[in-house]
C-alpha cells in the first residue's frame, strides 16, 4: 500500500520490521492450487488486498480469501517487485467459494461496491497500475456474468465517471507473503488506521451511498 513517510512511520509499516528476523525480502509462494471438488474460485483487484479480504470473509458460502499478486509477467514475484509498479502484476485476492451457497453474481454485487471503478490510476490513496481494478474470470460464465454487471451498473446512471475496471483472463496467481494475508485480522488497529487516512470508505460513501461493512 502506498503512503506518506509520515504515515507509513505512524503505522509502523516497515516491511522488514513486519517480518521479524527478516533481513531480506520474502519471496511470494508457488502458484496456487486448483481448488477442491464442488469448490469454486474468483479473483478480483481493487486496490490495496488487505481492504479486500474482509468483505468476501463475511459473505456466507466463502471459504476463504488469500491476498496475492496477479495479471503480470514475472514469475513468483515479491511483494517490493509489485509494489515498484514494474512486473505488470495487480494486488488482488483470491475468493474461493461454495456456488451452492454464494453464486458468483452475489460476489460480484460485493466487489463493485468496495471499489472505485471510475479510477484508472490507482484506488483510493494507492497509485499506480499495481492497484487498478480488475476482473479476472475463470471461465467464460464468469467472464459473461462479469461484463453483465459492468453494463447493469453503467445503465442504472449511478456513477458519474465512466467505468474502467478490466475484465480479463484469469493468469497465475501468486500468493503474497504471510504477513499480508489476514492483514485486518492480525493487526486491527494499523488496519482501520491506513484505511481511514486512505480515504478508502469516505470515497465507497459518495460512490455507492453508504460505506460497505469491512
Amino acid at each position: 500500500m502506498s503512503m506518506s513517510k509520515t504515515l507509513a512511520a505512524a503505522l509502523g509499516l516497515v516491511l522488514l520490521a513486519a517480518v521479524p528476523g527478516s533481513s531480506a525480502p520474502v519471496p511470494a509462494a508457488s502458484p496456487s492450487p486448483a481448488p477442491a471438488g464442488g469448490l469454486a474460485k474468483a479473483t478480483f483487484a481493487g486496490g490495496c488486498f488487505w481492504c479486500m479480504e474482509g468483505p468476501f470473509d463475511k459473505v456466507p458460502g466463502v471459504v476463504s480469501t488469500t491476498s496475492g499478486y496477479t495479471g503480470g509477467g514475472v514469475k513468483r514475484p515479491s511483494y517490493e517487485m509489485v509494489s515498484s509498479g514494474t512486473t505488470g502484476h495487480a494486488e488482488s485476492v483470491e475468493v474461493l467459494y461454495d456456488p451452492s451457497k454464494v453464486s458468483y453474481a452475489q460476489l460480484l454485487d460485493v466487489y463493485w461496491h468496495n471499489v472505485d471503478p471510475t479510477d484508472g490510476g490507482g484506488q483510493f490513496c494507492d497509485r499506480g497500475n499495481q492497484y487498478r481494478t480488475a476482473i479476472f474470470y475463470h471461465d467464460d460464465e464468469q467472464r459473461r456474468l462479469a461484463e453483465q454487471s459492468r453494463k447493469d451498473i453503467e445503465a442504472s446512471g449511478k456513477l458519474k465517471k465512466p467505468i474502467v475496471t478490466q475484465i480479463v483472463a484469469a493468469s497465475e496467481f501468486y500468493p503474497a507473503e504471510d504477513y499480508h494475508q489476514d492483514y485486518y485480522i492480525k493487526n486491527p488497529v494499523r488496519y482501520r488506521y491506513y484505511r481511514f487516512n486512505c480515504g478508502r470508505d469516505a470515497r465507497l460513501k459518495d460512490l455507492w451511498g453508504q460505506a460497505p461493512a469491512h
